[in-house]
């Protein structure tokens, strides 16, 4: 065995192990700025309290790794197995999704002991540096941690919003508007045989593999994402009363939820304002359009005589660009407008805004998901969902690939979800 090679196995626990404390202690720094009261509140269905994210992302942990792998270890909490399961019915029974914003005890201060608690045996467990099937579980589990970061700040937002004070969650600093940003141009991209899909090297979902050929007629993708001006003049363009814009189940969703501008949007005094994490604001014209459903993208698209990108063109095009964006580590914790020259290449497919594709959330050719629980992760979703590409401002930066795929109902508006325009290029 080479000193290099040693040297690298010799890294690799404590590359572990410095990852899981910093991801750990980054979730419990995004419930420092709220209350006890905060962390327990749930404000819709598909919403969970901050409280419950601590202590799920927790028995993750405990569930997968501990109990199964780490010697003479003891259940901080039985009662825990049933009340923080989210969907794993492969593990047993779960508290109700509706009601986890009734769970008041255990309080915060529990669960904070309990993340304390599972941390250090955690902690022993790096220490004697795991097999390689435990660190991939384990890198799993920080993964799944990072998902529940976004959730987080998507969830507290929500809350918040519901409060007529629109209380700010972070006095944020916020870039002046100095210039307009880019025009949109159109970036083309020749058809034929192209690959796609996660090809082994570093951590990947199941729901990323296998990498396989794909045909693609030539397309063009715009160069930035849409912004919050651009979908105005949709508005004022009574977008959101023409029928012939709009899908027959959008319709009628709109219809019952009275929809008339992206969620969080109002206006007060003649002016439209927006709520951010950083209370209510202007809404500012340049930064890309957030909060809006697949509904209310497929509908813009339409009236802007384009059409959304198909997830497959969308990763070809991200297969030229760095995966650099405005990321939760940037602070913003909102999008920001375009900036910057990108030499014919695409601005903005990763962070400030997921983007909505037109594609199905289904398997991959050859696609298997894992045995065991963990195997409900990702497959059992493959139905009524769409994918969304590239990683959002409230999105950790390390948590983001060209081959990410994320996925919502598409009625759904409180995730950071925005959208680009493609269109056919005709032969």
């Amino acid at each position: 065995m080479t000193t290099q090679l040693q040297s690298q196995m010799t890294d690799q626990p404590l590359a572990l192990q410095q990852r899981f404390r910093q991801v750990r202690e980054a979730s419990e720094a995004l419930c420092a700025p709220l209350s006890a009261e905060d962390c327990a509140a749930q404000s819709m269905l598909y919403a969970s309290p901050a409280k419950w994210h601590l202590a799920h992302t927790t028995w993750f942990f405990e569930t997968f790794v501990l109990d199964p792998h780490a010697t003479d270890y003891r259940i901080f909490n039985p009662n825990f197995r049933v009340m923080f399961n989210s969907y794993y019915n492969s593990i047993g029974a779960q508290h109700p999704r509706p009601q986890r914003g009734l769970i008041t005890r255990p309080g915060l201060r529990e669960v904070l002991d309990y993340r304390l608690y599972v941390n250090q045996r955690m902690e022993t467990l790096l220490d004697r540096a795991p097999a390689p099937e435990i660190a991939a579980l384990i890198d799993l589990g920080l993964h799944h941690e990072q998902q529940h970061q976004e959730l987080i700040l998507m969830d507290v937002k929500h809350l918040l919003s519901c409060n007529p004070l629109w209380p700010v969650y972070q006095r944020l600093e916020t870039a002046g508007q100095t210039m307009d940003p880019p025009a949109l141009d159109w970036l083309e991209y020749a058809g034929g045989l192209t690959e796609v899909g996660h090809d082994g090297e570093g951590f990947a979902f199941d729901n990323e593999g296998p990498r396989h050929t794909v045909y693609l007629d030539a397309f063009a993708l715009a160069s930035r994402p849409v912004s919050n001006g651009e979908f105005l003049a949709f508005i004022e363009d009574d977008g959101y009363r023409r029928p012939e814009l709009w899908l027959s189940d959008a319709w009628d969703v709109l219809s019952m939820e009275r929809w008339e501008a992206p969620l969080y949007w109002r206006q007060q005094g003649g002016q439209w304002q927006h709520f951010t994490l950083a209370g209510g604001q202007p809404l500012r014209p340049h930064d890309p359009v957030v909060h809006v459903s697949y509904y209310e993208a497929d509908a813009y698209a339409r009236w802007a005589e384009a059409r959304l990108p198909r997830e497959q063109e969308w990763e070809r095009a991200a297969a030229e660009v760095e995966p650099y964006g405005n990321f939760l580590e940037s602070g913003a914790l909102a999008p920001c407008p375009a900036r910057g020259e990108a030499a014919g290449r695409p601005r903005q497919l990763f962070g400030d805004v997921w983007e909505w594709t037109q594609s199905a959330y289904t398997a991959y050719p050859g696609y298997r998901a894992r045995e065991g629980a963990l195997g409900e992760y990702n497959g059992k979703f493959m139905c009524n969902q769409v994918v969304l590409r590239g990683g959002a401002c409230v999105t950790p930066a390390s948590h983001v690939r060209a081959t990410y795929r994320n996925f919502f109902p598409p009625e759904l508006r409180w995730q950071f979800g925005g959208l680009r325009l493609a269109r056919d290029i005709d032969r």
